[in-house]
């Protein structure tokens, strides 16, 4: 683990109102204690604390140097906006790259990857009384990473994403669980109409699941799977099934997941739009930087800001009435320990 770094309070101030407009900054957050910072992370709350865990980074060297990928099993908690970030304990196991759900007071973390496999792990992270807990929920009937999963009032969702480090596919199954049920279990809901797709957005809106945008793999000729940029959206009710709506102005691979809601609209909050995929990574000029609004009065998606520091493959909790993006990556093997607010 790297050293903490130590910021200013005009460092401080400069750096959380860098991540988005000041239209849509909150309140100030101090920075993980760590100078490289994770994507891959598991975000959330427990009992009023904020808690950050696992994830992966290059502490050494850069991907484009030779460098190696790192997972972390490391647990942080800030338990109030004007605290300090502290360490709750650890995972059982070094993971990132899965999937982060709020339910109540806890955090759940789904799936995930390590250097050497995916997981079927599923369990709560609970903060009580400056202790961290851990509970076991049941497995996934498959591993998965690079998923995406959101809470539908008491029952868990959870879509696509890949089975193994080495598969060439992407998944097209989405398991749902009701967590309040006596012997809760997983089931397979029907496939979603668009496919198969990895580092999707999730979103509860109007108590369904959706599921928005992210990649296909498509091998090509010589055996290599090639990245296909998905742009549709789609929402699942329990009851009518699914329902495609309006096609994003662009892909948002690995755009901050679950995304953010308010009322009828839910915020997309830039992503992967594609245009970089051959920019060598030491490069590439960083994530597409607008945020974009859905509307289900319109079925349209509206241009409502820009970010000035996106950030992909990370987690969003909702605390102290504004949605927190702490960490992730600002381009291929870049992260950043900056945590971002932002506020519909």
């Amino acid at each position: 683990m790297k050293n903490s770094l130590t910021f200013s309070v005009t460092a401080l101030l400069v750096i959380v109102c860098y991540g988005f407009r000041a239209q849509t900054c909150g309140a100030e957050l101090p920075p993980l204690p760590d100078k490289e910072g994770f994507a891959g992370s598991f975000a959330g709350v427990s009992n009023g604390a904020l808690l950050v865990a696992g994830g992966a980074n290059f502490p050494d060297k850069k991907p484009w140097e030779g460098g190696t990928k790192v997972w972390y099993d490391q647990v942080y908690v800030l338990e109030k906006p004007t605290g300090k970030w502290q360490i709750a304990g650890k995972l059982p196991h070094a993971l990132g790259y899965g999937a982060a759900v709020q339910f109540t007071d806890r955090l759940i973390c789904i799936g995930g990857s390590d250097a050497t496999q995916h997981y079927k792990d599923v369990f709560f992270l609970d903060w009580k009384d400056g202790k961290l807990q851990t509970v076991k929920l049941p497995e996934l009937p498959i591993a998965m990473a690079n998923c995406c999963g959101v809470m539908v009032g008491n029952h868990l969702f959870v879509a696509g994403g890949l089975s193994s480090p080495m598969s060439n596919k992407t998944l097209n199954r989405i398991f749902c669980m009701h967590l309040t049920a006596r012997d809760p279990e997983w089931k397979e809901i029907a496939p979603c109409p668009g496919g198969g797709r990895m580092l999707a957005v999730a979103a509860n809106l109007n108590d369904q699941f959706w599921l928005i945008s992210g990649v296909d793999l498509i091998v090509d000729n010589s055996g290599k799977p090639q990245r296909k940029y998905l742009q549709d959206a789609y929402s699942y009710h329990m009851e009518k099934g699914w329902k495609r709506h309006a096609d994003l102005p662009w892909p948002t691979v690995a755009a901050p997941s679950p995304a953010p809601v308010h009322e009828n609209s839910l915020f997309v909050l830039g992503g992967d739009d594609g245009t970089q995929v051959a920019v060598p990574p030491n490069q590439h000029q960083g994530f597409q930087k607008t945020i974009l609004r859905y509307s289900t009065a319109e079925d349209k998606w509206l241009k409502i800001g820009k970010l000035k520091l996106p950030t992909v493959t990370t987690s969003t909790a909702f605390w102290n009435q504004q949605w927190v993006i702490p960490t992730g990556e600002t381009r291929p093997g870049v992260r950043t320990p900056i945590v971002g607010t932002f506020r519909p």
